[in-house]
């Protein structure tokens, strides 16, 4: 976490440093917000929920972050096992743009789990699991521009710490989302 934290006080330092070089008179300018996130949803043997808004900053040409809030659900029903599995959290995330449609992209997030498993028809008791799971996602992904505050966003991502309650335990993350700015 130390490590993430330097990264990310080096990275306000050069914003400040661009700033500075630029003329740049500092302060807070409401049209360099974003905000977006992601929705997805899925039914059947598998239910999936997703809700994930996030607000943003652009700092430079070249630098992004912002924090988000997320809500993650998933079941699974076959008829024999029922998993239920919860996850609500927070994150931030830094973006850095090497041109100005693609970005690279860090995002470490905090996660609460509550997790159940059910035998149905057996008078068995069920299994839960209620932790904090920890995640670090790193990736890239693209921003096609669609006027001059807004983007659809299209990136890929993996968790490095892995963790094995993990909403992204051995898989990679894709999202579609919308950046709308001011």
């Amino acid at each position: 976490m130390k490590k993430i934290l330097g990264l990310l006080i080096i990275c306000l330092s050069f914003n400040q440093i661009t700033n500075a070089q630029d003329g740049g008179g500092g302060g807070f300018d409401k049209s360099k917000l974003f905000f977006g996130g992601n929705l997805g949803l899925a039914f059947g043997t598998y239910t999936i929920v997703n809700v994930s808004p996030l607000i943003g900053y652009r700092f430079s040409p070249l630098l992004a972050a912002g924090a988000g809030i997320n809500y993650n659900y998933y079941g699974y029903d076959n008829g024999y096992y029922t998993n239920k599995q919860s996850y609500v959290g927070m994150s931030i995330f830094g973006r850095l743009y090497p041109i100005q449609q693609a970005f690279i992209q860090i995002q470490p997030e905090g996660n609460y789990m509550w997790y159940s498993q059910y035998t149905n028809g057996q008078n068995l008791p069920p299994y839960k699991i209620n932790q904090f799971v920890p995640s670090l996602l790193m990736g890239g992904g693209a921003a096609i521009p669609t006027g001059p505050n807004g983007a659809i966003t299209i990136s890929i991502m993996y968790d490095v710490l892995q963790n094995i309650y993990s909403p992204y335990y051995h898989q990679a993350v894709y999202g579609f989302g919308y950046n709308v700015g001011f």
